[in-house]
């Protein structure tokens, strides 16, 4: 293939498969748990709950609509079809802001791990080291990416499963050497009930894993740059259920079953950790710090992978340099790769420099952008439906539940969790200035998308042919 040919079919269906899996399982999960376990008690299981369950329909929408017409712009595009070129500008860019901030957060946490493995290496080296390997690889071919993902995620996936298999066996009183009286599932209501800090703290935590989920959509983007595309998004579409259900509640439950909720360890040591010391396992800080970082890793070679690939996307519809929709002979967009890494690299610095200031604004400013993806997904979902059926039928391969009436009681759920968001005012990354600032920034977004589209700046002659709003591509 000659440079500037596209994007290449580079993707095998293991590495869509472990793409898929690890998708959901990002570090927050193992991170973030044990702040919100502390908040809800058992209850926490609730809002895992109510969050999977959101996801699960937000990804059934964007299955429907990218199994009919996958492509690397995934919602970004189909926004772009259905509700105009703003919408698919606008999500697309601060899509790609997002990720690009995702990179400097990985990559600092990844760095603070590996520093205290080797302290000789200062942090903020390990950082430039570990974004620079993970670029490279980028930068070999879609195939490198999908490999290093494959068993990065692959070692996330194992890990999880074999905490879930022997905390239910020290559950059950298989596992010898545990206090079954300790490790039970009287847990979940023995101390203060299931919900020991009242009903209320359901939706709080809602909030508190609700960005943990981030990612889900990665496979859909992945897809295009597979050898069956329809099925990649089919297969990744219908197992989200059992992943989200497995990997999420499966493990939460069993670490609120292993310790009592309110067990000084959890917050101490975190949630995995302190599971894992309950059940006698030795270095269980150093496991665990192993299964983060290769989170963290997985986290960092697919958002980079992602925010790519967005501005590939975003590049061929004419919304950003026509630079970034080139490739080269291997079907990699290297401009689009070196720009969103670029973005990460400024983004470290202004973590290490002004990380209260500068740094602290850009995670804030980014913070809703996940909700406001899913909220896009929704309203291009209620229009695809409609193009697709009168110019495609024969493409919906998968449908949304109950359409439209599950659809518009998503959206009103995420816009009532964006509501919410702003009664907590606690802190300076609290839930209103995330939201708030976040607005902002979408509102910016979308002026420039307005007045760009006034003007009749953008997209090329042949990209408006290529994709027209109201057709669905059958390519």
């Amino acid at each position: 293939m000659t440079p500037g040919s596209g994007l290449q079919a580079g993707l095998k269906n293991r590495h869509l498969s472990m793409i898929a899996i690890g998708g959901v399982i990002g570090a927050g999960l193992f991170v973030g748990s044990s702040s919100a376990i502390a908040t809800a008690g058992p209850g926490i299981l609730l809002s895992y709950a109510l969050v999977g369950t959101l996801v699960v329909l937000v990804m059934r929408m964007l299955g429907e609509m990218s199994a009919a017409n996958p492509t690397s712009g995934s919602f970004s595009a189909h926004a772009d079809r259905a509700l105009g070129r703003w919408a698919g500008f606008s999500i697309g860019w601060l899509y790609w802001f997002f990720w690009v901030v995702v990179l400097a957060v990985e990559a600092t946490a990844g760095a603070s791990i590996l520093e205290g493995w080797v302290p000789a290496v200062p942090q903020w080296a390990w950082a430039l080291i570990v974004m620079v390997v993970l670029t490279a690889t980028n930068l070999v071919s879609v195939g490198s990416y999908g490999e290093f993902e494959f068993w990065f995620a692959g070692i996330k996936v194992v890990a999880i499963g074999a905490f879930i298999v022997i905390g239910l066996l020290a559950v059950f009183g298989v596992l010898p050497g545990v206090d079954a009286e300790k490790a039970s599932f009287g847990n979940l209501t023995d101390h203060g009930g299931f919900l020991p800090n009242g009903p209320g703290t359901i939706l709080t935590g809602v909030l508190l894993v609700v960005f943990s989920f981030m990612g889900s959509e990665i496979a859909t983007l992945a897809a295009g740059e597979s050898e069956n595309p329809q099925r990649a998004v089919t297969k990744s579409t219908n197992s989200i259920i059992w992943r989200i259900g497995v990997f999420y509640l499966g493990s939460i439950l069993v670490v609120v079953s292993l310790l009592p909720w309110n067990d000084p360890s959890i917050k101490e040591k975190g949630s995995y950790v302190a599971a894992l010391d309950s059940l006698g396992i030795a270095h269980a800080g150093e496991i665990m710090n192993f299964i983060v970082l290769t989170s963290v890793l997985s986290c960092l070679n697919s958002g980079l992978y992602t925010a790519s690939r967005m501005a590939f996307s975003l590049g061929q519809r004419g919304d950003a340099p026509k630079v970034f929709a080139k490739t080269t002979s291997r079907g990699v967009p290297m401009a689009a790769i070196i720009a969103s890494v670029l973005f990460g690299f400024v983004a470290v610095f202004f973590n290490y420099k002004f990380p209260d200031s500068v740094f602290l604004f850009l995670v804030n400013s980014s913070g809703a952008v996940a909700l406001f993806v899913w909220l896009v997904i929704c309203f291009s979902q209620l229009r695809m439906r409609k193009i697709i059926q009168r110019e495609a039928p024969e493409k919906l391969v998968v449908k949304m539940w109950l359409y439209p009436y599950l659809t518009w009681a998503t959206a009103a759920v995420i816009v009532f969790v964006l509501g919410y968001m702003l009664t907590d005012t606690e802190g300076e990354s609290s839930g209103r200035t995330t939201v708030l600032l976040s607005l902002l920034v979408a509102a910016v977004v979308i002026v420039i998308a307005v007045v760009r589209q006034k003007v009749g700046g953008g997209r090329a002659a042949a990209a408006v042919e290529a994709e027209p709003h109201d057709k669905v591509s059958v390519g």
